[in-house]
């Protein structure tokens, strides 16, 4: 049976959480991963094999992508299997094939075979990583075998480069390998590993030397297999613990040694912890040193035994192991309890201390230990503490303040008084009751020590003043005796339990506060897309968490810790600066807590004795920079319950901040992308529509130049020269064209605002326009009383006049184009309609797209620039261009401006 009943049941919010959990597999597609060493070892054979017995078991199996690497036998067993085409991708001229996630989720099979999980994607693809592809795959409830070596999982790249030499860039974050519902070792000798390599069945022959001398080395295959049956030892660890959970199997089972020591104020805690890492390492097992803190010891603990348990657990942590630290009523049954959700196997504590009649009167924490422990041993280590050491030693609790004893007394006298009043109208029983009254609130207000003075005092007043003799101590009926003990002993038990549940209330708020202090967190994190926002967010709440100075160190381009007041985001101004200064002043242990990922400084083992700590931002793809932290009282960092917060919400805030840079990162390969599609777009215009006009003006000139030319009649020479200026023209406005608009959004478009009248604009236009436009009526429909515009009057113009060009190429000679102008109040309207035949359903918002084209191409002469221009021009001046289709048929395009109030006299 348990030590502690209530461990027995199942936690409701437990429950819960593990409802929604396999609620929300039910609907994800299961990931089965085949996992190996090194590459080579037979994981997509495997995997393919595997996919065909699913095939001929009848399963809709579809290969999505897999690389065969040119081997034969792997693929014949391609043979027979649906295979979706590759998506073909063009980059910077070269045409790439590419998993089509598309075409994926349209066909939607059972099962999708995706080979080489941490691939990294071309330019083009949805996703940057084959990874976030599947993860799609897997939210549309597909199905998806893959595969990964072990110096893929990004936890423990560092390690594969410093045991190859070989730094991996493609990797894949632990949280999707272990998300995994089924993880598959793919496992081969190094000595047969050597030998299909030397057969050229791994890599072509002439890469064979160069594999062999650099990753292939036997030493790095033997580690590498360690490193990836370890890794999977872990997961099957892992899923064991997941099955007994969701089980509720309180039973430990002994499948894997794990090692637990309980440390104490006791000097001889370090003996302990250093023979639990001597027995985990003969054991090969993981071990946990756990300190448990019950409100007897906690108010008998002074400072230096308190010091003592710091220590020993830092001293278990730089061995090795995990700390924890928990609190509760019972030492055995808290650890019983803590070793049975582990799956710990031993237990380790340290020989009491305490003599014979000690242990007749309480058992000793090893005999409790001992009675609960069921299957798991329990190791008693012995040995005299150092002569040096201070013995722990009980000290009367502190927990209560002096004034409380004092009004203690005072409830109580308060109570006798009432009693007094009472006395010869009520029986004895009910002051008895009265009394226990006054214990309960003294219990309940002041603590222990009080309640227990309150108890005792209680009983002595109620025997003088109540009890017959009275005025005495004498017991004239001995029947009172018992009343007495009863009372004392309820008293003291009533103290005992109000006591007990104050404390447990005082360690439940503490808990909210940080489980409070997390959720605030996380959701002001989610919430931020600053980068500094992030860190002024995270350092608030480390200062409420730790008084002190703290700031957050972000490195430049070149992975250089900036100091915050020469600090701001990258892409982002220098009002942008953090205002936090350097905790410690000291750059360098930063730098050094960013290069190595680990912890630094104060309360460290890493340059221990400077005056903040400070913590590396680690995310699961890269560190994102330093917290550094300057606590007023460096005893806070000693605190494990004050670390572990500390470590949480930089862990959080880490991840918050890589979220952001991804997503940074994303915008600057969508921009890069864009560009790159401009690029080509300007490129493909340019041969397109340079042509046309550099033709007409070469064979006009060469006509003219011919030797011939001078029989050419006046008439036929001047219908060529005409013919030469126009296409000179027309090429002039093509370059003038992409000179605005290169000139409109590289930048801050400067303005030359004027009050203008749109009357004279729009003779203005159709003057220009007149022998183009030649007998096409246009229909003007101006206000009598139309305001004056203050805007750039040589881009307005242009804006109109590209609108009405633009009207007049794209419909039929002989329509007409309307032109009206509105005034609001606020605004002003102009208008351009043709009666052409509109636009296609849906380009109404990329017909303002540099380069886009969205009606008949063979009516068209330029690049597609002009309504692009317009819109950049209307954008500056702060108004709003739109188009649409008109039911009569046409399209109308509208652009408005700002009214601005008008001068009070009109300018000359």
């Amino acid at each position: 049976m348990s030590a502690n009943p209530s461990a027995d049941r199942p936690d409701p919010d437990a429950l819960l959480a593990r409802l929604h959990e396999d609620d929300a597999r039910a609907r994800r597609g299961r990931l089965k991963i085949f996992f190996g060493a090194a590459p080579g070892v037979g994981k997509t054979y495997a995997m393919l094999e595997a996919a065909r017995a699913l095939k001929a078991a009848g399963t809709d199996v579809v290969i999505g992508y897999v690389e065969p690497h040119g081997r034969p036998e792997t693929e014949a067993l391609l043979d027979g299997l649906k295979v979706l085409p590759p998506q073909e991708l063009e980059h910077r001229g070269i045409r790439l094939n590419e998993f089509d996630l598309d075409a994926a989720l349209r066909r939607h099979p059972a099962l999708l075979v995706v080979d080489e999980l941490a691939h990294t994607n071309h330019p083009g693809a949805r996703h940057p990583k084959r990874w976030m592809d599947v993860e799609e795959l897997l939210a549309d409830g597909i199905d998806v075998f893959t595969t990964v070596n072990v110096q893929h999982v990004e936890s423990v790249n560092d390690v594969v480069a410093q045991i190859t030499g070989v730094q991996v860039r493609e990797t894949v974050p632990d949280k999707v390998f272990d998300s995994a519902d089924e993880v598959e070792l793919v496992d081969l000798p190094p000595d047969e590993l050597l030998q299909r390599l030397r057969e050229g069945k791994i890599y072509a022959e002439a890469k064979v030397g160069s594999a062999l001398d650099s990753f292939f080395r036997e030493g790095n295959l033997i580690a590498l297999r360690q490193l990836a049956l370890r890794a999977t030892a872990d997961r099957v660890d892992a899923a064991m613990r997941a099955y007994r959970e969701r089980h509720a199997i309180r039973d430990v089972w002994a499948a894997a040694e794990r090692v637990l020591v309980c440390v104490g104020p006791d000097p001889l805690s370090e003996r302990v912890v250093r023979a639990a890492r001597r027995l985990a390492t003969a054991l090969h097992s993981g071990w946990i040193a756990v300190y448990v803190e019950t409100p007897a010891l906690a108010a008998a603990l002074d400072r230096g035994a308190r010091d003592r348990v710091l220590a020993t657990l830092k001293l278990a942590e730089s061995l090795g192991a995990q700390t924890a630290n928990l609190s509760g009523e019972s030492v055995a049954a808290e650890l019983l309890a803590f070793a049975r959700a582990r799956n710990v196997s031993k237990i380790i504590v340290g020989k009491p201390s305490r003599t014979r009649w000690h242990d007749r009167l309480k058992a000793s924490l090893v005999d409790e230990i001992v009675r609960g422990s069921g299957a798991i041993d329990v190791y008693v280590i012995t040995g005299e503490p150092e002569a040096s050491a201070p013995v722990a030693r009980r000290l009367p609790s502190r927990s209560s303040r002096p004034f409380a004893y004092v009004q203690s007394a005072l409830v109580v006298a308060g109570v006798t008084l009432l009693c007094a009043a009472l006395f010869g109208h009520i029986e004895r029983a009910n002051l008895v009751m009265i009394y226990l009254l006054g214990t309960v609130f003294v219990a309940a207000r002041f603590g222990r020590g009080p309640s227990v003075m309150a108890a005792v005092l209680s009983v002595g007043l109620f025997d003088f003043l109540f009890v017959p003799p009275r005025y005495s101590f004498a017991v004239s009926d001995a029947q009172y005796l018992i009343t007495f003990a009863v009372m004392l002993v309820t008293a003291l038990l009533i103290s005992q339990l109000t006591a007990r549940d104050r404390r447990q209330a005082s360690i439940a708020r503490q808990r909210e506060r940080r489980t409070g202090e997390l959720f605030t967190l996380s959701r002001e994190l989610m919430h931020s897309r600053d980068l500094a926002e992030l860190g002024t967010i995270l350092v608030r709440h480390v200062l409420a968490a730790i008084d002190g100075e703290a700031a957050v160190l972000l490195p430049d381009a070149e992975g250089h810790v900036l100091d915050p007041t020469h600090f701001c985001t990258r892409g982002a101004a220098p009002s942008h600066v953090m205002r936090y200064p350097v905790p410690g002043n000291d750059l360098g242990i930063a730098q050094w807590a960013q290069d190595h990922r680990e912890s630094a400084g104060c309360g460290t083992h890493t340059l221990a004795s400077a005056e903040a700590v400070y913590l590396p931002l680690n995310a699961p793809q890269r560190c994102i920079g330093v917290l550094g932290l300057r606590p007023r009282d460096p005893r806070q960092l000693e605190i494990p319950e004050q670390m572990h917060l500390l470590e949480a919400l930089v862990s959080q805030a880490a991840i918050a901040m890589e979220r952001v840079q991804l997503a940074q990162d994303a915008r600057n390969a969508d921009r890069q992308i864009e560009a790159e599609r401009l690029r080509n777009l300007l490129l493909a215009s340019i041969s397109h529509d340079f042509r046309t006009p550099l033709a007409g003006i070469i064979g006009s000139a060469s006509t003219l130049l011919d030797s011939a030319a001078t029989a050419l009649s006046e008439e036929r020479r001047r219908s060529l020269l005409s013919a030469l200026l126009a296409e000179a023209q027309r090429l002039h406005r093509l370059v003038g064209n992409l000179l605005d608009l290169t000139r409109l959004t590289s930048g801050p478009v400067r303005l030359k605002r004027e009050w203008v009248a749109l009357d004279e604009l729009i003779g203005a236009v159709l003057g220009r326009l007149g022998d183009v436009m030649g007998q096409r009526e246009v229909a003007v429909d101006l206000p009598p009383d139309l305001p004056l515009v203050r805007c750039d009057e040589v881009m307005i113009e242009q804006v109109i006049f590209n609108l009405v060009e633009n009207a007049h190429k794209h419909t039929p000679p002989g329509t007409s184009i309307r032109i009206a102008v509105r005034a609001w109040p606020a605004l002003v309207e102009v208008r351009v309609a043709d009666a052409g035949s509109g636009l296609p359903a849906g380009e109404e918002r990329r017909v303002f797209e540099a380069f886009h084209r969205a009606r008949d191409e063979s009516a068209q002469s330029g690049f597609g620039l002009g309504l692009a221009i317009c819109k950049a021009v209307v954008d500056a001046h702060g108004g709003e261009i739109r188009v649409r289709n008109l039911p009569e048929g046409g399209a109308e395009f509208a652009f408005t401006l700002p009214r601005d109030p008008e001068p009070s006299a009109s300018p000359p």
